[in-house]
């Protein structure tokens, strides 16, 4: 299969190095820096590029801001056959864009990134297939997920950002709030090294990526959540009420059995 992928980053490398030993991979970058470390691969820099190459399968890896944008610029230049395909985080107008693009088309969201997943090995990992896709699109992504061992779940448009909100918005904010009131430490405890490790890993994501998980309509409600056990614990805090807060933990306990 020839395959085109759209973005020489963290996601778009990661791709090539899987699929470019059994496939016929390009990859479209705009900016020549990017495509220095990419090898066994067709290397692009102008949409003009793809007609020859006539890709069956494209792979969108740009960033969120550009995802779109990307999609668009490529169109001219695709067989109508060709799958367009993302690994977005946030699947906002993506649904729509689908539907008008005359093109058949999947989208999957690795729930793994590359600066906290250990890409060597992703037994442990999970990642989602948007049920509302091509046929031929999802048995792709199904087989190549399955030989990486990731456990592989199907949800809607709708509920895999409802899904993001939770999973990604919480910790996110969690980690946001925990950078923001940090103070430094010349001695730092296990707990505290744990969470600095977690809180410069995110802070090394992409800007708008992080905007837009946080933009989600669906997280201010997951905040709303956190505001309110954090008001649950300060009441418990200043009454210092021991009884209180062993029932609290023992709620917490539970939870995350």
């Amino acid at each position: 299969m020839k395959i085109l992928i759209l973005g020489a980053g963290k996601m778009g490398s990661f791709f090539t190095d899987l699929l470019s030993f059994d496939h016929e991979v390009a990859v479209l970058e705009k900016d020549p820096k990017r495509l220095r470390f990419i090898y066994n691969a067709i290397r692009m820099q102008s949409s003009a590029e793809i007609a020859d190459f006539a890709p069956d399968l494209v792979i969108n890896c740009v960033t969120l801001n550009h995802t779109l944008e990307a999609f668009r610029d490529i169109l001219p230049y695709l067989k109508p056959a060709c799958i367009l395909s993302d690994v977005a985080s946030v699947k906002t107008d993506l649904k729509e864009f689908y539907s008008d693009c005359g093109h058949p088309c999947v989208s999957t969201h690795p729930m793994f990134g590359p600066t906290f997943a250990n890409l060597g090995n992703l037994g442990k990992e999970n990642t989602i297939i948007i049920s509302e896709g091509d046929y031929m699109g999802k048995i792709f992504f199904k087989d190549l997920y399955s030989r990486l061992q990731l456990n592989i779940f199907e949800y809607t448009f709708e509920e895999h950002d409802r899904v993001v909100a939770y999973s990604l918005g919480v910790p996110f904010a969690s980690t946001l709030v925990f950078a923001a009131t940090m103070v430094h430490q010349d001695a730092p405890g296990t707990t505290f090294k744990r969470h600095m490790k977690i809180a410069r890993g995110l802070m090394s994501e992409d800007d708008y990526l992080l905007t837009e998980i946080l933009f989600n309509p669906r997280t201010p409600r997951q905040l709303e959540r956190i505001q309110k056990e954090l008001s649950n614990l300060m009441e418990i805090i200043n009454n210092k009420d021991t009884d209180a807060m062993r029932n609290y933990l023992g709620k917490l306990r539970k939870k995350i059995e």
